[in-house]
């Protein structure tokens, strides 16, 4: 099962989006994310947060739909989008799209990307998708997908990433070290429709931004 989740930041482009949305996916809204899955053209069956970004005929109007309705006390410590990630995990899915995380707030951002990084979240196939750029975390090894010319960053998070090796970019690695901190994995580009990255110890972040549909 695949889970699409809206959260409450900037979707700039509501047509990529609605082309990512399937029949089967379960639809989780992220308070204020209800009114982008609104956009995009589809009702949320599950809303989670504190819903202090709804107003009383939105929730309303959740409601006459049949969502489900998860409310959160706002003196909590998870964010609302950890909160809906992990709700997404314990209902079993085992891919899961995040829209409207990113722009805005530059907190928000960094926080919604780290969120990658969740232990609930380990197997399954999380991506944050912006537009034309795709974020996922780098565990143990992934598939990257696109096309030539495609720009590829791979970013070390909490530590040193060890053991980095790629198959199908620019500038390969083979069993390499990218230093938490420094720029070195930044800017790399697919030079075929596939290519792979490996990592023994750590974890990446890696950031593909497609060069067209």
């Amino acid at each position: 099962m695949r889970a699409i989740i809206f959260a409450n930041g900037r979707l700039d482009d509501t047509q990529r989006a609605r082309d990512l949305v399937h029949d089967d996916d379960l639809i989780i809204a992220v308070d204020g994310g209800t009114r982008r899955a609104w956009e995009v053209g589809v009702e949320p069956q599950c809303v989670i947060g504190d819903l202090d970004s709804l107003t009383p005929a939105e929730e309303e109007r959740l409601r006459a739909s049949g969502a489900r309705i998860i409310r959160f006390s706002p003196r909590k410590d998870e964010t609302d989008l950890e909160l809906a990630l992990v709700r997404a995990a314990f209902e079993g899915a085992e891919s899961i799209v995040v829209l409207a995380a990113l722009g805005g707030r530059l907190d928000h951002t960094i926080a919604n990307l780290l969120l990658l990084a969740l232990p609930e979240l380990d197997g399954i196939d999380v991506r944050v998708v912006e537009g034309l750029q795709v974020a996922f975390l780098v565990r143990r090894e992934a598939l990257v997908e696109g096309e030539p010319g495609d720009t590829v960053s791979l970013i070390p998070l909490g530590g040193d990433a060890v053991g980095v090796t790629t198959e199908g970019l620019e500038w390969r690695l083979n069993d390499d070290t990218l230093h938490f901190g420094p720029a070195r994995g930044v800017s790399n580009a697919l030079i075929a429709e596939r290519a792979s990255v490996r990592v023994q110890e750590g974890q990446l972040l890696c950031v593909v931004t497609h060069a067209s549909e």
